[in-house]
Formats: structure tokens, sequence, C-alpha cells
């Protein structure tokens, strides 16, 4: 019988920190017998602020996005490689759009799972209960 605990998810952006954050979670996904989910998101917001600000031109905000998506897969390959390793089947899913939105949006979850490496969080706390 399954626990509380069913579904996890792990906020991956190709820091070291945030791919411990994954090794962390596919150990307790196998601790718990729960089903483990990395999501990367790819934040146009910022990008449009780049645009809007004068930094990037139209065709470089979009040279910019394919090599963060690029990004997102290898990083996002790389956590299902090891979670294989470990006997773990896990989904991945990539996505464009704000962190604490797509978080929200994508897979109903109990339990996130995401490394402070900073001391601005991508994600604000009210933002995710709102």
């Amino acid at each position: 019988m399954k626990g509380p605990i069913r579904k996890i998810l792990v906020y991956v952006d190709g820091t070291e920190q945030s791919i411990t954050a994954a090794q962390y979670a596919i150990v307790l996904c196998r601790a718990i017998d729960a089903e483990l989910f990395a999501l990367y998101v790819v934040d146009t917001r910022s990008l449009s602020d780049l645009l809007k600000a004068h930094i990037f031109v139209a065709a470089e905000q979009e040279e910019y996005r394919r090599d963060l998506d690029a990004d997102a897969e290898r990083y996002l390959n790389h956590i299902k490689t090891l979670a294989r390793q470990k006997g773990l089947a896990m989904e991945t899913v990539s996505s464009n759009g704000t962190v604490y939105q797509e978080i929200k949006s994508k897979i109903k979850i109990n339990l996130l799972l995401f490394w402070p490496w900073k001391k601005e969080l991508p994600v604000q706390r009210k933002e995710l209960t709102s």
C-alpha cells in the first residue's frame, strides 16, 4: 500500500544543485514507492523582458530559446538515465512559461523538491499556494 506521498516533482534548472535534488528525489521515490516527475521550465517571461529592454532582437531571442530548449532536453535525459540506473521509471516534462505557473499547472503532486541554490528562489511560496 502506498503512503500519502504518491507523486513527487523535482524542479530542474541545470545547476549542480538541482541535479543533486533530483538524485535525492530518485532515492526518496524508490524508498516510498512514489512516482517521480522532473520539470524544466524555459522562462519565456524573462526572454520577453530581454527583448523589450532591447538586449535581444527577435532573432536572438528565438535562437537563445532554442538553446535553452536543448539544455532542458539534455538535463532531463540525464536525470532519466540516473533514475533508470536505480531501477526507477519516471516522467520528464519540459515547458515554456514562468516557473511558478508551470509548477502549478503541469502535474498534480504531493511533494515538490527543489534545491534553494540562491537567496531568491525562482518560486515564491505565496505564488504556489494562491
